[in-house]
């Protein structure tokens, strides 16, 4: 993009760029949720939003550096410096190992055991784990052998696969469906991703008129952002996402109706009131903030972990593309909206958005923290908002037994695993 000799070259540029950052954001969270163990899970899949925002604050600093130069070099090296994080992740990718599920999917009981001791905090770990991973993908959780043969009905791949997720799910798949695109949905129906790339807008708009202030009031976007979202990191696995999660959109919804308020204030002022332009600023940094502490890293880190194993990739790429789509609309329409209907009416329309979220996300999404990948089918089907909150967050084998013993949870059906030694079969 950098290197463009006109907007169609642009463009084109933009687009596979666009292309790199939907696979880069649907298999991220994945594979880190694959690969960690229960205990840091949450804290090392919030990792891929904390790097993001990194990036983005980055950006605010190198455009707010790149904008002393002239005009036609300036834009040229803000989208071309972009090019050398990529070059380093390139690099990165080809020492990383694949994920365990992937390879005992693909019957390398060997290669994921291999994985699993490295990423474990002990042998005894890796082995639950590696039992666990096998007893979901319907081999035998005693199989000791390297190679086994994984029929093609068991593998997560195909046209069968769809059916299950969207033509007959079972109720449970259909609960993690919803839940999983829901939290999508709503991360970028917040407006999150508008606020960010229209915020020297709005801040003109809360009476800041100077281009130089402009930027660094979004760089102070970009601080709040970043920042916040380590705190999520640390507490995630500490108190449940969903404790996060629900003071998370509470702030934003907060943060949303004042700011509108105080839009509203000004948009009807003959004179320049001060106390209503700090408070605007304010507001909206605290709508980053609160976005970051919670819905930010969560919406990926949850759908990540919540689908079974066959249909993870598949369910994870309908959530991504999800968010993409309500991303995308939302920051093409906001400016029309912002006119239509005032900025301060976009930001009130914002905040229904976000009590519709907080209410949907209460009754819905049950606490997945200290649960194993595997585990998941016992929270989903037959969940019940009102005993979540009273419930403990940790699971225990007896009560993974008893759920699959009453017939309450099923996932899909498992074919016989003929298991490969020594050529024998």
């Amino acid at each position: 993009m950098g290197l463009a000799t006109n907007y169609a070259f642009l463009m084109v540029g933009r687009f596979v760029a666009g292309i790199g950052v939907g696979y880069t954001l649907m298999i991220a969270p994945v594979y880190t949720a694959e690969v960690a163990s229960a205990s840091s899970r949450g804290f090392l899949t919030s990792f891929p939003e904390v790097f993001i925002n990194t990036g983005i604050l980055f950006g605010y600093l190198s455009n707010f550096g790149f904008s002393k130069l002239p005009l036609h070099l300036g834009w040229r090296f803000m989208l071309g410096v972009g090019a050398i994080p990529s070059v380093l992740l390139a690099v990165g990718v080809l020492a990383m190992p694949e994920s365990p599920r992937w390879l005992v999917m693909q019957g390398r009981l060997g290669d994921a055991k291999k994985v699993l001791c490295k990423t474990s905090d002990s042998d005894e770990e890796a082995e639950s784990r590696l039992s666990d991973i096998k007893e979901a993908a319907g081999l035998r959780p005693d199989c000791k052998d390297d190679v086994v043969s994984v029929p093609r009905t068991n593998r997560s791949h195909g046209e069968g696969v769809w059916k299950e997720l969207l033509v007959h799910p079972t109720p449970a798949v259909l609960h993690v469906l919803i839940a999983g695109v829901g939290i999508h949905f709503f991360q970028q129906a917040s407006g999150i991703d508008a606020v960010v790339l229209h915020s020297p807008r709005i801040f003109e708009k809360a009476g800041i008129t100077s281009d130089r202030h402009k930027l660094l009031a979004t760089v102070a976007v970009g601080f709040s952002k970043t920042i916040f979202i380590l705190v999520a990191t640390i507490f995630l696995d500490r108190v449940g996402w969903r404790l996060l999660l629900l003071t998370s959109v509470g702030g934003m919804i907060l943060s949303l109706v004042t700011l509108a308020t105080s839009l509203t204030i000004i948009d009807h002022s003959t004179h320049k009131i001060m106390w209503a332009i700090g408070l605007s600023i304010m507001m909206l940094l605290t709508f980053v903030a609160s976005f970051s502490i919670g819905l930010g890293p969560i919406a990926s880190v949850y759908s990540s972990e919540i689908f079974p194993l066959r249909l993870r990739a598949q369910g994870t790429s309908i959530g991504t593309g999800v968010n993409r789509l309500i991303s995308g609309t939302i920051s093409m329409t906001f400016l029309s909206l912002s006119k239509a209907i005032t900025t301060s009416g976009a930001f009130f329309l914002l905040a229904g958005i976000a009590t519709v979220s907080w209410i949907f996300f209460f009754t819905f999404l049950p606490e997945t923290r200290g649960r194993g990948l595997e585990e998941m089918d016992e929270l989903f089907g037959d969940f019940k908002w009102q005993e979540s909150l009273h419930r403990k967050s940790s699971g225990n084998g007896h009560d993974k037994q008893q759920a699959n013993r009453n017939g309450h949870i099923q996932f899909g059906d498992s074919g016989d695993i003929h298991t490969t030694t020594n050529g024998q079969s």
